[in-house]
């Protein structure tokens, strides 16, 4: 269990180091930004976009999203509820994130969860959005950790695990 403390020690002194350097070069109101394009609408607002620019797997893209979101929600919350990790700003007093998060625990990234499995997702279906669906769903990870609410550990941790049920998606198929 020693390593278990170590690795969470490492993960503050990261998060402190990365949340002091994004500061200095990130504005408040673009992190909150980027941040919110996660909040779930911001994947709808991708396939609309994917439909008006007439791609022919927009829809495909929208089922896969759907189907994936039914597994991600219940994954992460059950996640999160069972590990309760807690916050930065939870575990540290002193410190002030930039907002107050939408749920109470931080391990994994619910956010960075959803947008690398957009990210999985979209690349599969739409191989040409590859390089701009990763550098999103990066921002939106980093931008979590520029607003004080989430670890870099987390922000991993949500990565693999949106990359993970992406694939599982993918290999169970739609079923309608």
């Amino acid at each position: 269990m020693r390593w278990l403390i170590s690795l969470q020690q490492f993960d503050e002194w990261m998060f402190f180091r990365l949340f002091e350097a994004l500061k200095r070069v990130n504005e408040y109101r673009i992190a909150r930004w980027i941040s919110k394009s996660g909040d779930g609408l911001g994947y709808l607002a991708a396939c609309l976009i994917a439909f008006i620019l007439g791609d022919p797997d927009a829809f495909l893209l929208l089922s896969l999203l759907l189907f994936g979101f039914a597994f991600e929600l219940p994954t992460y919350w059950l996640l999160k509820n069972t590990l309760k990790r807690q916050r930065p700003y939870q575990r540290n007093l002193r410190f002030k994130s930039l907002i107050i998060a939408h749920d109470q625990f931080s391990f994994p990234s619910g956010h960075t969860t959803a947008a690398f499995m957009f990210a999985a997702l979209c690349s599969t279906v739409m191989p040409s959005w590859t390089l701009l669906v990763y550098l999103w769903a990066s921002a939106i990870g980093l931008s979590r950790v520029a607003l004080g609410v989430h670890y870099p550990g987390d922000i991993i941790a949500g990565a693999l695990l949106g990359t993970g049920l992406a694939y599982t998606v993918l290999t169970i198929g739609i079923p309608w």
